[in-house]
Order: C-alpha cells, then structure tokens, then sequence
C-alpha cells in the first residue's frame, strides 16, 4: 500500500525545485495534492503533468504574504476532501545583500516570505487537523541556520525563526495528535541555483559535505515524505539536516 493512500496534501512553493518534487512524490505514493505557487502557470503545469499520469493534483495560484488567497486554497481542499492531513511549507526566496546595505523593505519582504507566510498557512490548517485529530506538517528552513553565511542575514533570521516556530506548534498541538517537525536542506541543484552560485561554489560544495554528489530535490522529498507518513509518527518538534553530511549535530 503507498505511504500516503488517501491523504490530503498541500504543498507551498510547488511550481520548480522542492516543491515540485514532492507534489510529484506525494502523488505517487497515493495522496492527494494541491500543488500551490505565485507562479500560477508554472504550478498549473506540474499539476497537469502529475494528473496525466493518472494521480491527483490540482493547483492553486496564489502568493504565500496573501492571507485571504491562502485561505481560499485551503478552503478548496476542505470543500472538495473534507479534510487536510498534511502541510508542507515550502515557499521561500533567497535573496543576498550585505546588512549594512539592506532596506527595511527588503528585511521585511523575507521575514513576510520565508516566515510569516508559516502563520498563515498554520493557522488555516490547524483548525481542520484538530478536528480531525490527526495531522503532519513539515517545515523547510535551512543548513545555513548553522553555519552562518554573509550576505543572507535577512534570509538566516527568517529561518532561523521556522525551527522556533516548529518548536512551539510541536508542544502546542501534540495533545491532538498533530506532528510538527522541519527539514534543513543543504545545497540543494535546482535550476535557480544558475542565478547566484557559481561552479567554482558547486565544487567548493562538494568539499564540504561528507557525499560527495550534489543533493537533488528529490532527496529533499523524499525526508518530507518520511515525516508526512506513519514512518515518523513517533517524531514531533525535530528539525532533520539534509546536506550530504556537511553539518553535523
């Protein structure tokens, strides 16, 4: 029987990298998602591609910072499933700029991304999960939590700020049988990555972790699996590091 037969997903960030690799995931191992990204003929596509091959996907456009967007999406998934099972944030943007040349502007359209975005999605969700009594949700945030890298204090804040964040949802809806736990991904080969790392830093990558292969989202959707299933239902308010071995705690 697949992993997720008859469960309920959404996925934030769905259109490329991350995000499409586990709608495509999630849909192979029985579940039912909706694929959701600003990018609305990016994810419509993902979404078409899944459902060619026979699974279910559908997709939403909206802008994580949009809250009433947000609200319809998850509003959908209840009117047509009856239910939400699972939540995987995902969404986020990866901007540099040094600190003492950063705009507020710039500061708050992080945080508003890459965290904020987390207590909206949340506080749609929870409310169907508590009353169903069950439910996963997975966080993304990142490896450079933990290392520190210049140029991304805005982005390093904010994902910083997501394993508080799961922290505090795991204490607060254990008693109703709701898991919240977070992914650090490492270097990560999407098609972004071209934008702003060079392939003197890919090598330089590979030097610093223990595989020595670059790490493909899939890899990625493949944990967020594990903490979506039964596998995991032991786990709640852990954060799992998914570099190649270049952290290690």
């Amino acid at each position: 029987m697949a992993l997720l037969q008859d469960k309920v997903a959404l996925v934030t960030g769905a259109a490329t990298g991350i995000g499409e690799a586990v709608a495509e995931l999630f849909c192979a191992e029985g579940a039912a998602v909706l694929a959701l990204d600003r990018d609305g003929p990016g994810v419509e596509a993902v979404a078409a591609r899944i459902r060619a091959r026979g699974q279910q996907a559908q997709a939403a456009a909206a802008d994580v910072r949009d809250r009433a967007a947000l609200a319809q999406a998850v509003g959908s998934v209840i009117a047509e499933h009856g239910r939400l099972d699972i939540l995987i944030n995902n969404a986020g943007i990866y901007p540099r700029k040094a600190f003492l040349e950063m705009t507020e502007a710039e500061w708050d359209e992080m945080q508003d991304i890459n965290l904020k975005s987390l207590m909206h999605t949340c506080q749609l969700a929870l409310p169907h999960m508590i009353r169903q009594g069950s439910g996963k949700i997975v966080n993304i945030s990142s490896v450079t939590f933990f290392l520190g890298f210049e140029r991304l204090t805005h982005y390093v804040a904010a994902k910083g700020g997501v394993i508080g964040l799961t922290r505090v949802l795991a204490r607060e809806f254990g008693p109703h049988n709701i898991h919240v736990n977070c992914i650090t991904p490492g270097a990560i080969k999407v098609e972004a990555e071209k934008r702003f790392v060079s392939e003197e830093q890919q090598r330089a990558i590979l030097g610093y972790q223990s595989l020595k292969r670059r790490l493909l989202p899939l890899d990625l959707a493949r944990v967020c699996l594990f903490l979506s299933c039964p596998l995991s239902d032991g786990m709640t308010g852990q954060t799992l590091n998914v570099d190649g071995g270049w952290v290690m705690y």
